[in-house]
């Protein structure tokens, strides 16, 4: 399995041959540095860390910079993410969009969007009480649970709450086009996150 770390750029369209449309979502991917080779003798498994992005070292902590100053970083990445590689890549090595070809199914992680709180219609979607005829909770979520026993509201009773702003992931997304030049890659469908959310996708 191979991934890059990106950024959300917002949702567009292309045509495929035939002239049909095709919605995509519009990721910035890499560079990434490879920060570090994990292995099973020194680490007990096999990873490889990524970095994306930068930040000032200001706001960079000590062992932030000297670990990327170990593989001749200037500044501290801003994002730090494991990948499981097929092959192992050198440490101080580029993985770019180029790892991707238009045809790859892949994996996308980030944040959802904050809905903030809401109640079960929206959030779990309940169809609600009847609405007509001026019935008082036409959106309530009705009956919390019998009375008699267990006389409590049971574990994992869908609730109204706060909605969103988790984590999640969508699989089996289809890569339409790879643009090495711009670091873009144009992912069929919708992703995780608001624009310039960070994002993670693997193979």
């Amino acid at each position: 399995m191979a991934g890059l770390i990106g950024k959300k750029i917002g949702m567009t369209r292309v045509f495929d041959s035939e002239g049909h449309e095709v919605p995509v979502t519009v990721v910035e991917a890499g560079p990434c540095p490879v920060l570090q080779v994990k292995t099973e003798e020194t680490d007990g498994y096999r990873a490889v860390q990524l970095g994306f992005g930068s930040k000032k070292a200001k706001h960079a902590s000590l062992a932030e910079q000297g670990h990327a100053g170990r593989v001749g970083l200037e500044e501290a990445p801003r994002v730090v993410r494991e990948f499981s590689f097929d092959a192992e890549p050198e440490e101080g090595a580029q993985l770019t969009v180029e790892i991707f070809e238009a045809g790859d199914m892949v994996k996308v992680t980030g944040t959802s969007k904050g809905r903030g709180f809401q109640g079960v219609v929206k959030r779990h979607g309940f169809a609600g009480r009847p609405a007509s005829h001026g019935h008082p909770m036409s959106r309530t979520p009705g009956s919390m649970g019998p009375g008699t026993d267990p006389s409590r509201v049971i574990k994992g009773k869908k609730l109204p709450g706060q909605m969103g702003g988790t984590r999640t992931t969508v699989r089996n997304l289809e890569v339409v086009r790879v643009d090495a030049e711009r670091n873009l890659l144009f992912v069929k469908g919708g992703v995780p996150g608001v624009r310039n959310s960070y994002l993670f996708i693997s193979k």
